[in-house]
């Protein structure tokens, strides 16, 4: 089982949606078992901010001083016998909220899409490389077609 904890630190995101710990949540429970640690609780963080907050951590751990839309942190910690600490994704209320126009459907779908890009991430997903860009955009695709309905 896969759980997230989610944290707001953008009074915004509270705003714009309603239970979108559910969502998440229901993004984790209906992915593939090759994603869920055997015995096992995992749990991931997810920090919903601002291109302020993601702006100064892209600067501090990738150099890039600049907004972006989602930030991985794989930490892959045992907690104990029981829990494993996967890492944290942040993600930028204002990349999502673009255009400012956009529905709540379309709000949510396009965190839907960035949440499972952190998450693999989290998994070892890269996209450095032409090649790994691939795979992860296909692998992407795949579990948003596999959730989408259920969330």
């Amino acid at each position: 089982m896969i759980k997230a904890e989610v944290i707001f630190d953008n009074a915004v995101w509270k705003k714009k949606t309603r239970n979108i710990s559910q969502l998440f949540n229901r993004i984790l429970k209906n992915l593939p078992n090759r994603y869920i640690l055997k015995n096992k609780k995992t749990i991931i963080t997810v920090l919903l901010s601002n291109n302020l907050r993601i702006k100064k951590l892209n600067k501090i751990f990738r150099r890039k001083n600049k907004p972006t839309d989602v930030l991985s942190f794989p930490i892959k910690r045992k907690i104990d016998n029981k829990f494993f600490y996967l890492g944290d994704i942040i993600i930028s209320y204002e990349f999502m909220n673009k255009p400012k126009t956009i529905n709540l459907a379309e709000f949510k779908k396009k965190v839907a899409k960035i949440f499972i890009h952190g998450f693999l991430h989290l998994m070892g997903f890269d996209h450095k490389k032409n090649k790994d860009f691939n795979k992860m955009q296909k692998e992407e695709k795949k579990l948003y077609n596999l959730v989408k309905n259920k969330i």
